[in-house]
């Protein structure tokens, strides 16, 4: 498992937005962000980019949601995608300015 981690490392993915203006963009720090959860370190991957965990509870909430189809489960798409949205949008304003 460590292997696999180690190597996931080699094949990320540069920023253009960085690369070419300067500035991180709002999904800079998912890569990193997901290799350290899947190192066992949550915080530090929360303090890296806190939008993984909404993401994460999106995707699964619909891949659940695609197997036992809930009532509601459109509403409840709609708002953790909104929900999603707002941390990543707080996120990025913080580190942007708070650098």
């Amino acid at each position: 498992m460590v292997l696999l981690i180690k190597s996931l490392e080699d094949y990320m993915l540069p920023c253009a937005n960085k690369a070419l203006f300067g500035y991180e963009c709002m999904g800079c720090g998912l890569q990193r962000s997901a290799v350290l959860l899947l190192r066992g370190q949550v915080v530090e991957s929360f303090l890296m980019y806190p939008g993984l965990y909404t993401l994460i509870a999106l995707f699964g909430f619909i891949a659940f949601n695609t197997f036992k189809n809930y009532k509601n489960g459109t509403k409840i798409i709609a708002i953790l995608a909104i929900l999603n949205v707002v941390v990543i949008i707080i996120s990025y304003l913080l580190k942007l300015y708070l650098k």
